[in-house]
């Protein structure tokens, strides 16, 4: 949702398209089925799609100094053409010329250039700086709509119209004048007879420049702007236009005075606004990742996706139930139904982040651990607040647990302490606190019988916990970070896991290490589950892979691609139908177990 123009609706009216993380994502509007387009190594930073709808075009985000790659897909096939290599650092935007024959790139801010490629050949034909020494950097870009030789840059206090002469493999700016207006141009638009463009800007007003001339007509509105800048346009056939504000307002206005026929609000600043057809039907993308459809007739606004705007920390299923499961992020918890991918409930606290979210066994409450210090509780039907501990740990909960008897509750701090909680009817009391890490507590497990538990911790230990008499009973060292730690159903064993991508069985008994096994090849592992039997168990972390592992043998039977960013906690859904994964770009992949027999 943060990706300006991200959201593309493909000329054929069935299909929307997307980047997450580093995967692109091809939706059907009606079956709402996906398809993902892997290639890109780093986070997608644009997206266009081709006005005869057979390319898709994605650049992306890449470290200082280091080339970054646009790739030229094939819509039909949903395969990799080509990979297009010159700019450094970042692709700012890209631009299919009108009949396909060439792809304009742009820069980011260290890199300042706008190469034309031939799409055909696959090669570069020509490149150029993107703005004059003196003007500021270029972020936008747009072809035009008749003619393939001619498109349009515009940055901060920049507006250029380009020509591009094949012969010689040049292109030529004309600067644009504006008169005696400064302007952040923060996206364009080209008319169907090119005669003229429009671009917004971050002032929040509109501006018409004659594409002929290289003059600015006219601008508007003149009094009233546009709060937060105008971060969107839509022209429609008539001549008016669509525009989307950084306020989440969408508005209708008229093309000769810009004055404003209909308006409605939306949640988030409005990043992308995609025609549907001929515009009878339009989709608006908003960076706190919802998409609403407007039908143009009505003007009214229709939710039809909602998504997690930040990395996604913890899910939990309810026990026993597979059509219902929570997961918490920024800012808010949300519950989801299964069955229909759908979002039932959503809990709101602004500005804090939560780290861990746990049902209680008998349903009534969802107990969550927030990095302001407190333990909150919610009801899981309304989402009303039950309770909260203040001041439950000094540098946040990072970990949370509850008892089967829902009487106690034990929490894991940033500071390293493990606290337990006595639940009451009204009352919640401090019973004990076990001081014995010294860095964070990642995660909490509790033994079946409520008579034990186990914390992982970033100090390089693994604890576990005589919960009636309060004391260590064993301590397991390794020379990693713990991220994650699960009881073996039959709870003579756990395995733990963390930063040096080792899976280490451990016996319950004498905290002894039984093996050790390879879990990744790159990059830490952040979570992991284990079925009910105890037979199977998943894991997933920063190589963006899910795997599925014999607990036996120690060996991976299945792999699913599919994340675009770091997997920070997966979830095996009560009844084994699903695996549920949930990762730093704030997606939720759910994946069919896989049938083992």
């Amino acid at each position: 949702g943060h990706i300006p123009c991200g959201l593309i609706c493909h000329p054929d009216k069935e299909h929307v398209l997307y980047p997450l993380g580093c995967t692109v994502v091809i939706q059907e509007l009606d079956s709402k089925k996906q398809t993902f387009l892997h290639g890109h190594t780093n986070n997608v930073s644009c997206l266009v799609v081709s006005r005869n709808g057979v390319y898709v075009a994605s650049g992306q985000v890449t470290f200082m100094g280091f080339k970054a790659e646009i790739i030229l897909w094939d819509f039909q096939g949903k395969e990799l053409l080509a990979r297009l290599s010159l700019h450094k650092g970042k692709i700012e935007g890209l631009a299919f010329s009108p009949n396909s024959l060439y792809l304009v790139s742009l820069g980011g801010q260290d890199d300042g250039s706008v190469v034309v490629w031939h799409v055909g050949k696959r090669e570069a034909v020509c490149g150029s700086p993107a703005s004059a020494r003196s003007a500021g950097s270029t972020t936008v870009v747009a072809c035009s709509s008749c003619r393939d030789e001619m498109f349009v840059t515009a940055g901060n206090g920049t507006i250029r119209v380009w020509e591009l002469d094949l012969a010689n493999r040049k292109i030529r700016p004309t600067e644009c004048q504006t008169g005696q207006l400064r302007r952040v141009i923060t996206c364009a638009k080209m008319a169907d007879d090119d005669n003229y463009f429009y671009v917004g800007t971050s002032t929040g007003d509109v501006l018409k420049v004659n594409t002929n001339s290289k003059l600015m007509t006219d601008y508007g509105p003149q009094k009233e702007k546009f709060s937060s800048g105008v971060t969107a346009l839509l022209l429609l056939k008539r001549g008016d236009l669509i525009v989307g504000t950084g306020g989440g307002i969408v508005a209708l206005c008229k093309g000769s005075n810009y004055k404003v026929m209909k308006k409605i609000q939306v949640q988030g600043a409005v990043t992308s606004l995609t025609c549907r057809g001929h515009g009878h039907q339009f989709f608006v993308g908003t960076n706190e990742c919802q998409i609403y459809r407007i039908n143009y007739t009505a003007f009214k606004e229709e939710l039809i996706t909602t998504c997690h705007n930040e990395a996604v920390h913890d899910i939990i299923f309810p026990l026993e139930t597979s059509n219902l499961f929570a997961t918490c992020s920024k800012n808010d918890i949300r519950v989801w139904h299964t069955p229909e991918n759908r979002e039932l409930l959503r809990i709101v606290i602004p500005n804090v982040t939560c780290h861990a979210i746990e049902f209680m066994r008998d349903g009534r409450s969802i107990i969550s651990a927030w990095n302001d210090g407190k333990i909150r509780a919610f009801t899981p039907e309304t989402g009303r607040l039950m309770y909260v501990i203040n001041h439950a740990h000094s540098l946040g909960v990072t970990a949370i647990a509850a008892t089967s008897d829902c009487k106690r509750i034990i929490s894991g701090g940033g500071e390293g302490q493990v606290r337990v909680w006595e639940i009451g009817k009204k009352t919640q009391k401090l019973e004990e606190v076990l001081k014995e890490h010294v860095a964070a507590v990642s995660c909490i497990k509790i033994k079946k019988d409520d008579r034990e538990c186990v914390t992982a911790s970033l100090d390089g230990t693994c604890i576990i916990w005589d919960i009636v008499r309060f004391t260590r009973k064993q301590m397991i060292l390794a020379n990693t970070l713990f991220k994650c730690v699960c009881y073996h159903p039959e709870e003579y064993q756990i395995i733990t896991s963390g930063t040096d991508r080792q899976i280490g069985y451990w016996e319950v008994f004498d905290g002894s290490a039984i093996r050790e096994v390879e879990g990744s090849v790159s990059g830490s592992i952040n979570g992991m589950d284990i079925t009910s039997d105890g037979v199977y168990f998943v894991t997933g972390g920063d190589d963006h892979l899910v795997k599925l592992w014999d607990y036996n043998e120690g060996a991976v039977t299945h792999v699913g691609v599919g994340h675009g960013g770091h997997i920070t906690c997966l979830k095996i859904c009560p009844g084994k139908k699903y695996i549920v994964s949930v990762s730093a770009d704030g997606a939720i992949l759910l994946w069919k177990y896989p049938d083992l027999h």
